[in-house]
């Protein structure tokens, strides 16, 4: 994967797939250039000799294929960076990952744009989970949910309407871009 993006991509869907009804996505850049990307889900967790061997390529859930690489290239291009990965994760409670890449690093992957690939994740699951995103660093912090923007449509307008989409990625650009814009390409 070229982009830090691609892998939020990534592992959002296992979110969805894990059947969270709320998926909570973060990025923090600190001072020392250090940036976190996290994804906590309410989804059904991963037993813990699940979560020992998820690391592998060679450990999947998914029956279509016995490979499963988004964890594993998460975590080689995290610690390429200088960074690495965590996971927490238990059964009926949910899973939290947390990456954390050296933005310094000549090998470190740029972000990506994150707004298209937020409001992808929200067309793609309109109606559940429920998606937050916020984003900090020293020149602010922002933050987005799909709750919030339930409330102010009303349920009869659904997030993957062409025109709700466009919004949402081009409101998410103007608020992440002074926050995270050193990073994104």
């Amino acid at each position: 994967m070229r982009e830090i993006a691609l892998h939020l991509l990534d592992i959002v869907q296992n979110s969805v797939t894990a059947g969270a009804s709320h998926v909570d996505i973060g990025f923090r850049l600190a001072a020392d250039g250090m940036l976190t990307m996290s994804v906590k889900d309410d989804g059904r967790g991963m037993s813990p000799e699940l979560l020992e061997r998820v690391r592998s390529p060679f450990v999947t859930t998914r029956t279509t294929r016995k490979v499963g690489l988004g964890i594993p290239l998460l975590q080689q291009n995290a610690m390429l960076s200088g960074g690495g990965v965590e996971l927490e994760s238990e059964v009926g409670v949910g899973t939290l990952i947390s990456a954390r890449f050296n933005t310094a690093s000549i090998d470190c992957l740029p972000v990506g744009d994150l707004a298209q690939t937020m409001a992808s994740i929200v067309m793609g699951s309109p109606d559940r989970p429920e998606f937050s995103l916020t984003c900090a660093s020293p020149a602010g912090e922002m933050s987005f949910s799909t709750e919030e923007v339930r409330a102010v449509l009303g349920e009869e307008v659904s997030l993957a309407e062409p025109e709700v989409v466009q919004w949402i990625r081009q409101s998410l650009q103007e608020e992440i871009e002074p926050i995270l814009g050193g990073i994104m390409r």
